[in-house]
């Protein structure tokens, strides 16, 4: 993922001379959980305990986890030659480690049953017997990487992929489930699983008579494949997920729709070759439309998605706005929920970083008033994207564009953010401010007005004190450029003799028609 732009020398920059996309377009750094919850309904943890109705209640595990009675659980586990006793012990185990809260992992691990467990996955003439030992080793591989790598560590792996070809569907699902809290763990995990064939026995499941909750399932693991791009996934797996995704995201489940996305979102979250990889396997046209689902959630994953894309090229860019995607934007951008008014500005701001055809796209869907609307009445955050796409605009847009944006009164809220305590928001809108006054050419000096009028010059004087060495070398050019003229040596102020006494000449600044703004 591109880091944040680094600003340097930025009063000499002017349109696009000494940019490139990795300043003007923006990738995100934080991890995407601010846009979701951890809850299990949601089908977004990267790994799950799987609880049961009737959980075992604290005292009950208050009295298993006694040392004797953990070693009489570990030795009856063992007990081969009793598969009714075996099968009770290794059940014990199981609904311990089905708590919903604090499930009592270390202890069960110190117990030594672990190495037990993996055994009893090999009983292949015991279906109850596999389907319980997995369940307790999935619940063991939800918890810490410790945790999991422990379940690693003994074996399971391989023999929860052998498991995948069990006839017995429960104990199938649960080897997936145990093998999704395995890959969620991280790229390591992920690729070592990946290297094992996981993804092969996986993908077979995706068919028509797959019981929901076992396709749910499916899909979370795919998620956790697709997770991670420190290093991101390997890309023949990624050209074996992409189909399953492009059927997946037509399945009427909200579940296994949200996860799709967001697998999709994953992925095109991994630089400009995987994102060309997404483009190619056709489901850009399939995405779109769900920028106005009913569901916030899929809406959400969706935005994440497609403003992925956006942040690649100009051509790539250009697959999202063929499909008429700024058509979703007007609603998006007046969302009741900030966080995707957020989203929906940051898509912007990558597209107005785009070349001038993308730009005017964003006029010409009537979306400018909604940008100024989110940079003077959204939070912060949303603020600091609206600053973004008004001040991408001014570096890439030409001059028509960037007159229309200053006449749906983008200067007063843009000026107030140079009061806000974040020095990249105010490099940013002192970029914007000093290209504009750059491209009015002529009309210079009513902009510079404007300016003065809503405050802004007396914030960019003070920034001249600011301890940001660029934000001060830039604001105190801005002032030497456009705010340092003295009437008394302007010659156009002057007054000249006639019959009629002393006359000011007009200023020649001052076009026949008028300003433009």
């Amino acid at each position: 993922m591109a880091s944040e732009p680094h600003y340097k020398n930025r009063m000499q920059v002017f349109k696009n001379k000494g940019k490139d996309q990795d300043e003007m377009r923006r990738r995100r750094n934080e991890v995407t959980v601010e846009l979701r919850k951890n809850k299990r309904e949601e089908t977004l943890q990267k790994r799950r305990n799987v609880p049961i109705a009737d959980s075992t209640d604290e005292d009950d595990i208050e009295r298993s986890l006694l040392p004797e009675n953990l070693v009489k659980i570990v030795k009856q586990a063992s007990v081969k030659d009793d598969p009714t006793v075996q099968l009770m012990s290794v059940q014990s185990a199981r609904k311990l480690l089905s708590s919903d809260r604090n499930p009592p992992i270390d202890q069960l691990i110190a117990s030594g049953i672990l190495p037990i467990l993996v055994e009893c996955l090999k009983c292949h003439d015991n279906p109850p017997l596999q389907f319980e030992a997995a369940w307790a080793l999935t619940n063991i591989a939800s918890g810490t990487s410790a945790q999991t790598n422990q379940v690693v560590q003994v074996g399971a792996v391989p023999l929860f992929l052998d498991l995948l070809n069990s006839p017995q569907q429960n104990v199938c699902e649960q080897a997936v489930w145990a093998l999704g809290n395995i890959i969620g763990d991280g790229p390591h995990l992920r690729d070592y699983a990946i290297e094992l064939g996981v993804v092969d026995p996986l993908l077979t499941f995706i068919k028509p008579d797959i019981p929901i909750s076992f396709l749910r399932n499916i899909t979370w693991v795919i998620v956790n494949l697709c997770r991670n791009k420190e290093p991101p996934p390997p890309i023949n797996t990624i050209q074996e997920l992409l189909p399953a995704l492009n059927v997946l995201i037509y399945h009427a489940d909200i579940n296994i729709l949200v996860d799709t996305v967001w697998a999709l979102s994953y992925l095109t979250d991994g630089g400009n070759e995987q994102i060309q990889m997404v483009i190619d396997s056709g489901v850009v046209p399939k995405l779109i439309p769900l920028l106005s689902h009913k569901e916030v959630k899929v809406q959400t994953a969706s935005l994440r998605a497609v403003g992925n894309i956006v942040t690649g090229t100009d051509e790539q860019t250009q697959v999202v706005l063929n499909c008429d995607a700024l058509s979703h934007f007007p609603a998006l951008l007046t969302h009741q929920k900030d966080k995707i008014c957020k989203e929906a500005v940051w898509f912007l701001s990558n597209i107005t970083a785009g070349n001038q055809s993308q730009v005017q796209a964003v006029i010409d869907a009537g979306l400018l008033p909604n940008i100024i609307q989110n940079l003077t009445k959204g939070d912060f955050q949303t603020q600091k994207e609206a600053a973004w796409a008004i001040s991408n605009l001014t570096i890439g847009g030409n001059r028509e564009q960037v007159v229309k944006l200053i006449q749906f009164g983008v200067i007063p809220p843009f000026c107030e953010l140079l009061s806000c305590k974040d020095p990249q928001v105010i490099q940013v809108v002192l970029d914007g401010i000093n290209n504009m006054l750059k491209m009015a050419g002529p009309q210079a000096d009513q902009l510079a007005n404007m300016i003065e009028e809503c405050n802004g010059l007396d914030k960019i004087e003070s920034l001249q004190n600011h301890d940001n060495l660029d934000i001060y070398k830039l604001a105190y050019d801005i002032i030497e450029q456009y705010f340092s003229g003295d009437p008394e040596d302007d010659p156009t102020l002057a007054p000249a003799v006639g019959d009629a006494g002393f006359q000011f000449a007009p200023s020649t600044n001052v076009p026949n028609q008028g300003f433009e703004f």
